[in-house]
């Protein structure tokens, strides 16, 4: 069993060319499928496998808690192997056929009202890293990029006279956000008295940089993110991403379209963006428990 899992291994390696933590997952995924097999079903040939099997152990993986995001990733490793046992001819049958993905938790994301916005966009910006934290913030609030769009904006990005930046998201694919008045300020404001001082004599096109000069990373942005939530005293656990959900929410409750937030967002699927309406329902119902005097 063990040399067909690592033959499965080297063509995800050489011939898909996946990174190493997504081959680590795989990894992981299958070495428990085989303890199961070997242990409890008492399998030890890989063309004994049957359906029955493959369901037995994904209901196991349900009683013990694990969520179904979990179970839909463990399945998808399943399939992908025994899919790879059949073109190699180890097994004629695919035991993982006609078996249901579980559908995924939908948890709505965690968004941070206006008043906390203003908390937050709030930050004293005077010198030279305050400046660009303010910006950065202004930027995230205004146009709800990714922090990895965030961090990978260069210099000719911004089309500041126009009103909106370019940015490349998943997929390398490209789009055009607006930019709101009070982010135009603040990145003006950034790129006129700050930029240039952190930047020195190094160069580089990016747009956002850390205090020697080089392209800002994600964990620099975060530690960044989680110090002024510190300051600014707000108790919530806030990344990045909150951000990026506030934008959506905050725009759909004030009666934006929501083709046009699809597009902001860069979403491919319209379903992706919907979950921002339910946020938004669920915002009015806590807002009318809390004021209303017969809630």
């Amino acid at each position: 069993m063990e040399d067909a899992l690592s033959d499965f291994y080297h063509y995800l390696r050489v011939e898909k060319g996946l990174s190493q933590n997504t081959l680590a997952s795989y990894q992981r995924d299958l070495k428990n499928y085989k303890l199961f097999l070997v242990k409890e079903a008492k399998i030890d040939q890989w063309n004994l496998v049957k359906r029955g099997h493959v369901q037995h152990y994904l209901y196991q993986l349900n009683d013990q808690g694990k969520s179904s995001a979990t179970i839909a990733r463990t399945l998808s490793s399943l399939r992908s192997f025994h899919q790879f046992l059949v073109r190699e001819y180890r097994i004629s049958d695919d035991p993982t056929l006609h078996i249901d993905t579980p559908k995924k938790d939908k948890k709505l994301p965690k968004v941070l009202s206006p008043l906390e916005i203003e908390k937050l966009l709030s930050i004293n910006a005077q010198d030279p890293l305050t400046i660009r934290n303010k910006a950065m913030l202004e930027m995230l609030y205004a146009t709800g990029l990714r922090v990895s769009e965030l961090i990978s904006l260069k210099l000719s990005d911004l089309h500041l006279t126009m009103g909106f930046v370019r940015c490349l998201g998943k997929g390398s694919k490209e789009r055009i956000v607006p930019l709101g008045d009070i982010a135009k300020e603040s990145i003006e404001l950034y790129i006129q008295f700050s930029r240039e001082q952190l930047v020195q004599n190094k160069q580089t096109d990016a747009l956002f940089v850390n205090q020697h000069g080089k392209p800002l990373t994600r964990q620099g942005f975060g530690n960044i993110l989680k110090t002024i939530t510190d300051q600014v005293g707000i108790r919530k656990e806030v990344t990045p991403h909150t951000l990026r959900h506030s934008f959506a929410t905050h725009l759909l409750e004030n009666g934006a379209d929501l083709r046009a937030v699809q597009e902001m967002l860069g979403h491919s699927d319209i379903s992706t963006t919907q979950i921002y309406t339910q946020v938004s329902k669920s915002r009015l119902k806590d807002i009318y428990r809390t004021h209303h005097p017969r809630a």
